[in-house]
């Protein structure tokens, strides 16, 4: 009776995470492995978080670097720049809801459902994910140089500063929105 009981519990808590495991998020900046904000997706205080597969948005955006702080944005021009490559990741409520306060969503970045194209063994395969676009930005930023695949420490010599070592007054949004 006992062996019985906790297999129904390990079931339950087992079919209650893959309920809540619901959400695909698509990362293509500073959430991707081996990038600074990697651990928001790791830090199980901010709920769950599992690593699916490498992906490309199937349409073309513009992935570019602004402000002083050497932010990426992906901004929301569908057809202008590249086929984003990034980094597919299944995530819990908890995960989202935190992943909405990094993106500071929808005051900044809007997160909204795109088309993502996964390799799986010998097949693609599209999926739907979240997505951070920035919408409603500065027309010059498009003059920006644009990149297929963001990494802080490239070639480009623009590394990420975190949060942390930032001026808390300082109000960057202007630079990129109208």
């Amino acid at each position: 009776m006992i062996l019985l009981e906790v297999i129904s519990i390990r079931a339950n808590t087992f079919v209650q995470l893959i309920r809540t495991m619901t959400h695909k998020v698509f990362v293509y900046g500073t959430l991707k492995r081996n990038e600074p904000n990697h651990h928001w997706l790791t830090n199980p205080d901010h709920g769950s978080g599992k690593f699916l597969a490498e992906g490309t948005t199937k349409s073309k955006y513009p992935l570019i670097i602004g402000t002083k702080y050497n932010i990426p944005f992906l901004l929301h021009s569908p057809g202008d720049g590249h086929h984003v490559r990034g980094e597919v990741y299944e995530v819990d409520d908890t995960m989202l809801s935190k992943l909405d306060i990094l993106e500071d969503h929808p005051n900044y970045y809007v997160r909204e459902i795109d088309d993502i194209v996964i390799k799986l063994d010998s097949h693609e395969e599209i999926v739907k994910c979240w997505v951070y676009f920035l919408k409603n930005f500065r027309p010059e930023l498009l003059s920006k140089q644009q990149f297929e695949n963001y990494s802080s420490s490239g070639s480009h010599g623009l590394r990420y500063l975190e949060r942390s070592k930032r001026d808390p007054n300082d109000n960057y949004y202007p630079q990129v929105k109208k």
